[in-house]
């Protein structure tokens, strides 16, 4: 049903009950607190991406670090391993070098040590690497004795070993001891070798 106001008064407004102060001051405190906390959430997060965004990029940087440092590790490598075997073919040839003694070199040797040995002769020398057998025919055993001490003095022979000493029966006439030695031959230290490489 409606209703009409024929008497034109003003309708009587409903009384307003006032917020009380203590109300409007939880709802601020309230919303404030929500400011706040959002606020220091938005920072932490912001700041923890920061942080996530700074430790991805120095993982990266690690790994390249890594994978460069990885690298240069392999070619360290392979240098050693290149080094190692040029070392070793170093050494082979000092060693080389070092053992190398050319004929000429113990055919003077061994005739300056005959020479300086009276009634002495050489029959033959045999050689295998630097080893050495002597055999020869001498007037007396203090001559053989005497050639013994000859290849000691000339420094160019070593381990010196008489293996027989028999006097020759097929000469009556004069008195010859038939010997057979073996000795090792090596350049004395600081000597170089045959340059031409004769043997």
């Amino acid at each position: 049903m409606i209703r009409i106001n024929l008497l034109g008064r003003a309708r009587p407004k409903a009384p307003r009950q006032a917020v009380p102060l203590e109300a409007t001051l939880q709802i601020v405190f309230f919303v404030s607190a929500l400011v706040v906390a959002f606020g220091v959430l938005y920072y932490n997060w912001h700041s923890t991406n920061q942080q996530i965004g700074e430790v991805r990029l120095h993982i990266q940087k690690q790994t390249g670090e890594k994978a460069r440092l990885e690298q240069i590790k392999n070619q360290v490598d392979q240098f050693s391993r290149e080094k190692a075997v040029l070392q070793q073919r170093v050494n082979v040839i000092e060693e080389l070098q070092r053992n190398r003694t050319g004929g000429q070199e113990l055919l003077e040797a061994v005739a300056s040590t005959v020479v300086r040995t009276d009634t002495l002769w050489l029959n033959s020398l045999s050689r295998q690497g630097n080893a050495l057998t002597i055999q020869g025919s001498a007037g007396s055993i203090n001559a053989v004795a005497n050639f013994i001490t000859q290849l000691k003095h000339s420094g160019y022979f070593d381990q010196i070993e008489i293996k027989e000493s028999t006097q020759d029966t097929k000469n009556s006439s004069v008195q010859t001891f038939l010997f057979t030695l073996t000795a090792t031959f090596a350049l004395p230290e600081g000597k170089p070798a045959d340059p031409a490489g004769r043997s």
